[in-house]
């Protein structure tokens, strides 16, 4: 069995820095080094929620996402990353500021997790509740070419007005990056409706044991996203 947890950031810093290695760990198999959302000032951060996926059996750490709410102390860093590029992404967090937006940031999985078949779809699905449950009425996200797909049935579209199109060269010139963005979090109308209907169940029942169906068959797994 594997435990989605979610936490406030300046509530666990040990759990935090667990987090942070294991991120470390599965970037540096794809040969980068050094990205806005693998800045540690987040540990510290009122406005950062973070999951974390852990093994039930020796708590290693498995996978995680973060949610870090936009406001005036810590930049996202989606706009530390594309900022320079196209300076219209904080105009667009500054627009939907005042009725609390986000983004979901710092999402990995190990190969370990993947093997299992639970990937990044759980975590994504995870994060959106979440996110819903803070009180966010938008989110953002800047995500790698193997996330697309999971991000876009859970209801976030391509934000064509960055970028080219939505896409980036980022973090690395041979890797594309693709903006998203959920528009109204509150209603997730663009979300595929069997996932959505996942999304609201964990939403309305942020502690719960689930039987998840991957491409190599079922695994456990206990969300326990509630905020204390």
């Amino acid at each position: 069995m594997i435990r989605f947890k979610a936490f406030k950031a300046t509530d666990d810093e040990a759990a935090c820095h667990k987090f942070i290695e294991g991120h470390r760990k599965v970037l540096e198999i794809y040969g980068i080094t050094m990205i806005t959302s693998a800045k540690h000032q987040w540990v510290h951060h009122d406005n950062t929620y973070v999951i974390i996926v852990e093994s039930m059996e020796d708590k290693r750490a498995l996978g995680g996402a973060r949610i870090q709410i936009a406001d005036e102390v810590l930049a996202l860093p989606i706009q530390e990353a594309i900022g320079k590029i196209d300076m219209n992404i904080y105009k667009q967090i500054e627009q939907r500021k005042p009725l609390k937006t986000g983004e979901l940031c710092g999402l990995w999985n190990s190969r370990e997790i993947a093997g299992f078949g639970v990937g990044s779809i759980f975590l994504i699905r995870a994060s959106v509740a979440l996110a819903y449950a803070l009180g966010l009425n938008s989110l953002f996200a800047l995500c790698a070419p193997a996330t697309v797909k999971g991000v876009k049935k859970t209801g976030f579209d391509v934000n064509v007005d960055l970028g080219n199109s939505g896409q980036f060269y980022y973090p690395k010139l041979d890797l594309i990056a693709t903006a998203v963005i959920i528009g109204n979090l509150r209603t997730l109308e663009n979300a595929e409706p069997g996932i959505r209907e996942l999304v609201f169940d964990l939403i309305e029942n942020p502690v719960q044991i689930k039987k998840e169906s991957g491409p190599r068959g079922d695994i456990e797994v206990m969300y326990d996203l509630k905020i204390t």
